[in-house]
């Protein structure tokens, strides 16, 4: 049988985010996709034990610019890990692609330059159902998937 929610988790397997301060960047573009995505991370950042006063939750202009943003909160803004948001949908045009194989390479580049979680959770979707799926729909939401990533990924590094 397929799996529907591709959030689901077992919440016992996710490390304390006590004392960790995170950022999470969302994107204005398809703002109602990654207000749902950022609330998803956010609620469960805290559920799992980060205070609210150590979220930092930034907007963005766009999904491209969350590489140079993240980057940015990590060499200023004094965060452990940063969370990227964002909904890029398929269009008419090659944009799409251009802007999905950047950020994926631009996030993949900040979290290799400072060693810390630098967390993909951009949508890229054929269409706007799919992104809602995805963003507290049938599939889950991404952002909680986001959150969950991080403090696994700082438990990860923590542990070296």
């Amino acid at each position: 049988m397929k799996k529907t929610n591709l959030s689901d988790y077992d919440p016992q397997a996710v490390p304390d985010g006590n004392g960790y301060k995170i950022g999470v960047l969302a994107a204005e573009w398809n703002p109602e996709v990654t207000d749902a995505l950022m609330k998803g991370a956010v609620d469960t950042l805290r559920e799992h034990g980060v205070k609210p006063e150590d979220i930092v939750v930034r907007r963005v202009p766009g999904t491209f610019e969350l590489s140079s943003a993240a980057d940015m909160m990590l060499a200023f803004g004094g965060v452990d890990a940063v969370i990227c948001i964002g909904c890029v949908i398929q269009g008419e045009t090659r944009h799409f692609e251009f802007i999905c194989q950047a950020v994926s390479q631009g996030i993949t580049n900040v979290a290799l330059k400072h060693g810390r979680p630098v967390i993909f959770s951009v949508l890229t979707t054929n269409d706007m159902q799919q992104a809602l799926d995805r963003a507290g729909g049938k599939h889950g939401n991404k952002g909680v998937e986001g959150a969950v990533t991080a403090l696994k990924m700082l438990a990860y590094r923590n542990s070296l």
